[in-house]
């Protein structure tokens, strides 16, 4: 099953309202606020590659006031024989 890591930046004050419309997202397994240089992490999986990545670049863009996102995919699960590479980060420069 394709799992995925996000960080998340988000606007200042933000930080409650993503991570409270995260955890209502389908394929969120776990979401938790950071202290650090990034406000959340999230853990996504999903039944297919091809819903993993809707979920973070559909979904995850629909709570807004997200300013930045990194998203890491766990390479345990992707097949030996069919590599892929999906890399998104955001930025907002004031």
């Amino acid at each position: 099953m394709p799992t995925a890591y996000v960080l998340l930046t988000t606007e200042i004050g933000a930080e409650k309202q993503v991570l409270h419309s995260l955890k209502k997202i389908s394929g969120v397994q776990e979401a938790h606020s950071l202290w650090g240089v990034y406000d959340i992490i999230a853990h996504v999986q999903a039944d297919s590659m091809d819903n993993l990545k809707n979920i973070i670049t559909k979904r995850i863009e629909k709570i807004g006031r997200v300013n930045s996102k990194l998203t890491m995919i766990i390479e345990d699960n992707m097949p030996a024989f069919q590599p892929q590479v999906f890399l998104e980060q955001t930025a907002v420069l004031a």
